[in-house]
């Protein structure tokens, strides 16, 4: 709470009396909705034509009432943004992500959103967004999609770059800067001044679950533009996924016992070996399923240790012939005695 009271006395107050909904905000009304926002402009660099170019700009609420976004408005066509959610509460964070049409635009493209607020008050925000398209590089997809994937499969994407210019332009390296993703590039044709490659993206098989978004490097030999970004994103799921993964039991009092059932859904049957905890000793209680099942229920009793404060705990469940134990978080708060 001390955290929170410093963070919001930092903060600009909003001047509520000069504002009116719906009317136009002047530069020191809109003051306080720049502060939100983590740049004021964006600029995607060089792409290649029908690349994804995708940035999520990133808005926090810095004050203690409620952030409305009533909407976006974009200068042209060739740009399009959509907020992650319109309400934001006191220190709440969103993202607003913005494209850039690469398909239907070449060459240095200028453009901006304006972001309107009607709560606390209103106010208009404008991001310049610029771009410099190629005509000479084409890469389809414009993206390494994959989309919802499992870990353990082989999760590999295949992009076709076209290049129209020289006949010796080449691809020298392709960098990523995630462990996670990997990318290799195999020249498919040349001559007549076209050059095609395959760019083959693939996801590493213990890349961490959970939502992945990156941008790699393709690096070729041109002299002014040699860098053409690339984005790669996907959800990795895991084979076994656990519910709740969070076990809140609220306010317990000293000695007092609650039990609540985990549910462990799997791809394909598995069977639950032990559910350990390193930290707390006496406190988790379970029965373990007897029989192999892609669904396995895991009652979890919990008592509540004497000392009052916070339990907040992380349990393994080990599977027999997985590398990795699956884990769940326990959450509770430990009254005094009366």
């Amino acid at each position: 709470m001390h955290n929170r009271r410093q963070f919001l006395a930092q903060s600009v107050a909003i001047p509520f009396a000069s504002a009116v909904i719906g009317s136009v905000a002047s530069a020191q009304d809109t003051e306080w909705a720049k502060k939100m926002f983590e740049k004021s402009s964006h600029d995607f660099g060089t792409v290649a034509k029908g690349a994804e170019t995708i940035y999520r700009l990133k808005l926090t609420n810095k004050y203690e009432q409620d952030v409305h976004i009533a909407e976006i408005r974009k200068s042209c066509g060739c740009t399009d943004a959509t907020p992650g959610k319109e309400t934001l509460k006191s220190l709440e964070e969103t993202y607003i992500s913005i494209a850039m049409n690469t398909v239907r635009f070449e060459a240095l493209k200028t453009s901006s959103i304006t972001v309107v607020f009607d709560r606390p008050q209103y106010a208009e925000v404008t991001i310049p967004i610029q771009a410099y398209i190629r005509r000479d590089v084409v890469i389809q997809p414009g993206a390494a999609q994959f989309g919802s994937v499992y870990r353990e499969d082989k999760n590999e994407k295949v992009l076709k770059v076209q290049y129209a210019g020289r006949d010796d332009w080449r691809i020298k390296d392709i960098k990523t800067n995630h462990d996670s993703v990997s990318a290799k590039f195999v020249e498919t044709n040349r001559g007549n001044g076209r050059v095609d490659y395959d760019i083959v993206v693939e996801l590493a098989a213990n890349a961490p679950f959970g939502a992945l978004r990156q941008y790699m490097t393709v690096v070729t030999d041109d002299d002014k533009t040699p860098n053409v970004p690339l984005l790669v994103e996907a959800e990795i799921r895991p084979d076994i996924s656990v519910n709740p993964s969070v076990v809140s039991l609220g306010t317990m009092t000293p000695g007092q016992s609650k039990t609540v059932q985990v549910v462990l859904k799997g791809r394909k049957p598995f069977s639950v070996e032990s559910v350990t905890c390193e930290k707390v000793k006496d406190v988790f209680q379970v029965r373990l399923p007897k029989n192999p099942g892609e669904v396995q229920i895991i009652p979890l009793t919990v008592t509540a240790p004497d000392t009052p404060g916070t339990l907040d705990e992380e349990l393994s469940v080990a599977i027999p012939g997985r590398a990795e134990p699956v884990r769940f978080r326990a959450y509770a708060k430990i009254s005094a005695k009366e």
